[in-house]
C-alpha cells in the first residue's frame, strides 16, 4: 500500500526568520492523522534566513538527524560539542536522558535548507551522545547511501541510533533507477527533499512523502534532472 502525503497538505509554520513544513505534527500544528509513522516521528522542511535560528532549548529520549541541503548550519549543545554542518555531511545526536542544544545559520548572507528528523529510540534513558563525519557527494549519486542505522559497525560508516530504523539518501539523475527490496513485515517512508522521482510508478515533487506498507520492493526513479530523496526502512 502506498499513501501520498503531498507537500502542499503538510503543516507550515512562518515566522519570518523561519519557514517551516512539517510532515507531522509539530509545534503548534496538530494533525491527528498525522502523528508521525512508525518510528519516524518529526520529518521537518526548514529555511532559515541568514544569522537566524534556534535559540538553547532541550530535548530527551528522541534520536534527531538533521540533513543540510543547502547553506550550512552552526550546532553547540550541552555536551560540548560545537560543529557546523553542511552538505553531505552525517549530523546524528541521541537526546537519551536530556540535551541542550542550539542550531543557527552559519552564514550571515545566504539562507540554510535543511531536514529536521526525529525518530523515536527504542530504549529511553539513554545517556546523550553526538555523532558527524563527512561523506563524498558521489556516494549517493544513483545510489542509496545508508546515512544512519542500528549497525555500530556499518561500512561504508554511518550514524549509529537507537532504532531497528535505516535512513538513506540517494541523488537521481533522470535516467537513473534503483530497486528496493523490503522485508517481510517492513515498512518504508520515502521523502523527496528536491526535484522529482517516481516511486513505483506514482510521481513526487519536492516535498511529498510516501508511506509504504505491505510492498515487497520499491523502484526509485529520477524524473526531473537530479533529484534528492531519503528512503527510510522501518519496522
Amino acid at each position: 500500500m502506498l499513501t501520498l502525503r503531498k507537500a502542499e497538505d503538510r503543516g507550515h509554520t512562518d515566522l519570518g526568520w523561519l519557514n517551516s513544513y512539517h510532515t507531522f505534527s509539530f509545534g503548534s500544528y496538530h494533525d491527528p492523522k498525522h502523528m508521525g509513522f512508525r518510528s519516524l516521528r518529526v520529518l521537518n522542511d526548514d529555511r532559515v534566513a541568514a544569522g537566524k535560528g534556534f535559540g538553547a532549548h532541550g530535548h530527551r529520549d528522541m534520536e534527531i538527524l538533521s540533513y543540510v541541503l543547502e547553506g550550512g548550519l552552526a550546532h553547540k549543545d550541552s555536551m560540548g560539542e560545537q560543529h557546523v554542518l553542511g552538505p553531505n555531511e552525517v549530523q546524528a545526536m541521541s537526546a537519551g536522558s536530556g540535551v541542550i542544544h542550539s542550531e543557527f545559520n552559519a552564514s550571515a548572507t545566504a539562507a540554510t535548507h535543511f531536514l529536521q528528523i526525529w525518530i523515536v529510540p527504542s530504549v529511553e534513558d539513554l545517556r546523550p551522545s553526538y555523532q558527524q563525519f563527512a561523506y563524498a557527494p558521489s556516494e549517493k549519486r544513483g545510489t542509496l547511501r545508508l546515512i544512519a542505522g542500528p549497525d555500530k559497525s556499518a561500512t561504508p560508516p554511518a550514524a549509529f541510533i537507537n532504532q531497528d530504523a535505516r535512513m538513506y539518501a540517494a541523488v537521481l539523475g533522470t535516467r537513473d533507477s534503483i530497486d528496493y527490496a523490503i522485508r517481510p513485515g517492513r515498512h518504508a517512508w520515502v521523502q523527496c527533499a528536491t526535484g522529482a522521482i517516481d516511486v513505483n510508478g506514482l510521481t513526487l515533487k519536492e516535498g511529498d512523502g510516501l508511506a509504504v506498507s505491505e510492498e515487497p520492493a520499491l523502484t526509485l526513479r529520477g524524473s526531473n534532472g537530479n533529484s534528492e530523496l531519503l528512503l527510510f526502512d522501518l519496522a
